[in-house]
């Protein structure tokens, strides 16, 4: 492998100043088209809903452990074609079971009988409609299936003023980045192939000769 000097190399990397901040623009409009064009803003919406007791004595120790062992059967249920199916009719979605239930996470909060519904869809609005219909028309099912009623919502959903998926500081550090990394290779890439004599000190350590003199380069006015 070639010797590489650090001194030369530093002033190759100067004398293509120009050609670095090209690229890095050139990557940073590429990225923002991009971002504008083909990425689609999704807006996201959550509720969230608590499993209670149905003892006409309060909440006891049993309906916790029914609760605890019914969060991961509930969180399916409300992803189920059923529910769904129930959903797309009452909001009339122009979209199937399949292409709602990949916009929908369930997760359940730590040591506790919480389960949030998260929804996402290219307008904030209908995000926010179809999550708090997921969540009224599951706790209908509940009553029918299991014949409980222990299932109530906390908080209803509220519409997103910001897209979730689109960040244009962190997309354009993210640009920034590898305009910079593309730029640098790409001059040490030309650098480290180019065979050209760059400079007297070439000639004399590769070549074993003594450099009488040098002619400059003259720009024509």
């Amino acid at each position: 492998m070639e010797e590489i000097n650090l001194k030369e190399l530093y002033s190759y990397f100067k004398s293509k100043i120009l050609w670095i901040v090209i690229i890095i623009v050139t990557t940073l409009i590429v990225g923002n088209v991009y971002t504008i064009l083909k990425r689609v803003p999704m807006y996201q919406s959550n509720t969230t809903i608590v499993l209670v007791g149905e003892s006409k004595d309060g909440y006891n120790q049993s309906d916790s452990q029914l609760n605890q062992n019914l969060i991961g059967t509930y969180s399916e249920i409300i992803k189920s074609r059923k529910v769904l199916s129930q959903v797309i009719k009452n909001l009339d979605l122009k979209m199937n079971v399949a292409e709602l239930s990949k916009n929908i996470v369930t997760t359940s909060v730590e040591d506790t009988e919480i389960i949030k519904i998260t929804v996402s869809n290219e307008k904030a609005k209908i995000a926010k409609k179809i999550t708090d219909e997921i969540a009224d028309v599951f706790s209908k099912e509940i009553q029918e299936i299991y014949n409980l009623e222990n299932v109530a919502i906390i908080d209803k959903a509220e519409v997103a003023k910001e897209p979730y998926n689109v960040n244009y500081v962190k997309d354009n550090i993210i640009y920034l980045l590898a305009g910079i990394v593309l730029s640098f290779g790409t001059i040490f890439i030309i650098y480290y192939f180019d065979t050209s004599i760059k400079s007297s000190e070439i000639i004399e350590n590769k070549l074993g000769l003594t450099v009488i003199g040098v002619v400059p380069k003259e720009d024509k006015e």
